[in-house]
């Protein structure tokens, strides 16, 4: 059964940093573009953060140059750095993989709360 688990998340002050992990089992991972979105209550899912399965990666202007995406194929798994942390990026932030033939998968979240 394919599925998506994430960890890392936790509460954290401004200014602090944490490691999301994305751990995929039952997908050929390899060939899979890997996405971070995220969702606060009340607002819409927004994606933060693309690794395709060639290793091209882009952010949201939003994290532009606090989070860096990068993928481990070995373990199969996608992290998401996130560094400089602000009250605005508190939020649930999920793991995606999609591939074109196959759809898309959604792990179910983890919480990120940075305090003010």
């Amino acid at each position: 059964q394919v599925q998506l688990v994430e960890s890392g998340g936790g509460l954290v002050q401004p200014g602090g940093s944490l490691r999301l992990s994305c751990k995929a089992s039952g997908i050929i991972f390899t060939i899979y573009d890997m996405h971070w979105y995220r969702q606060a209550p009340g607002k819409e899912r927004e994606l933060v953060a693309v690794i395709t399965n060639t290793g091209s990666t882009n952010v949201a202007d939003s994290v532009k140059g606090r989070f860096t995406i990068s993928r481990d194929n070995v373990k199969n798994t996608v992290y998401l750095q996130m560094n400089s942390l602000k009250p605005e990026d508190t939020a649930v932030y999920y793991c995606n993989a999609a591939q074109t033939y196959t759809g898309s998968h959604w792990g179910r979240g983890t919480q990120v709360t940075v305090s003010s």
